[in-house]
């Protein structure tokens, strides 16, 4: 298998992560994301990780330069040999702009998604704190999980907090798509689609 350098691209509650999940399972290739590097780094106490704490901590953002610097040692890991799929990052055109000087992207996926589908989708979501089940309440009745724990919305999915990470990504993250399209390398999949159908639409991509 040649190796695939893969960015996933979408809006908020696009599915980025459920889509890394399966497609790593399926080319053996590891899912990075910014949120796991952070929390490795904090809890392994590294020169790099504590640097990132102390932002953190602060309550401010954790600079481009520290970020970089964390993904860079990241893609240096022997599981990235055959390639990797970065689900989070970049974020903006700057970050963009300094991984390609650190490794070649493959290919930028964006799972387009109408925004305000995706509003209802994610206020609609309820998650479980002692498993880790998701469910819509669309399609789930109660408010108790399969494993008999409580179901509850988490702040990140009420509507308000939702329509500022969907601003912060209309202005910052979605001028990416402009970025990698004029490199010749994005590639655009319905993200309105059932999770199986987006899966099947970025194989194809993927394996064309």
């Amino acid at each position: 298998m040649s190796k695939k350098n893969i960015i996933l691209l979408g809006a908020p509650g696009a599915g980025k992560g459920s889509q890394a999940v399966k497609l790593a399972e399926l080319y053996g290739i590891p899912h990075i994301s910014t949120g796991d590097i952070f929390r490795k780094n904090i809890k392994e106490g590294t020169p790099i990780g504590l640097k990132a704490k102390s932002y953190i901590d602060a309550g401010s953002l954790v600079p481009d330069e520290v970020t970089i610097a964390l993904v860079e040692d990241r893609l240096k890991e022997a599981d990235c040999n055959l390639g990797w799929i970065l689900d989070g990052f970049p974020r903006t055109t700057a970050q963009a702009e300094a991984l390609d000087k650190i490794v070649s992207v493959g290919i930028a996926i964006n799972i387009d998604s109408d925004l305000s589908k995706l509003t209802a989708r994610i206020t609609s979501r309820r998650v479980c704190l002692e498993c880790g089940g998701t469910y819509s309440v669309h399609t789930h009745t109660g408010d108790k999980c399969r494993c008999g724990a409580t179901l509850i919305q988490r702040d990140d999915d009420k509507e308000e907090t939702v329509k500022s990470r969907l601003e912060v990504y209309t202005k910052s993250t979605a001028p990416l798509i402009d970025y990698y399209k004029a490199k010749g390398k994005l590639v655009e999949v319905d993200g309105d689609k059932t999770i199986p159908e987006v899966t099947e639409s970025i194989i194809k991509v993927l394996n064309a």
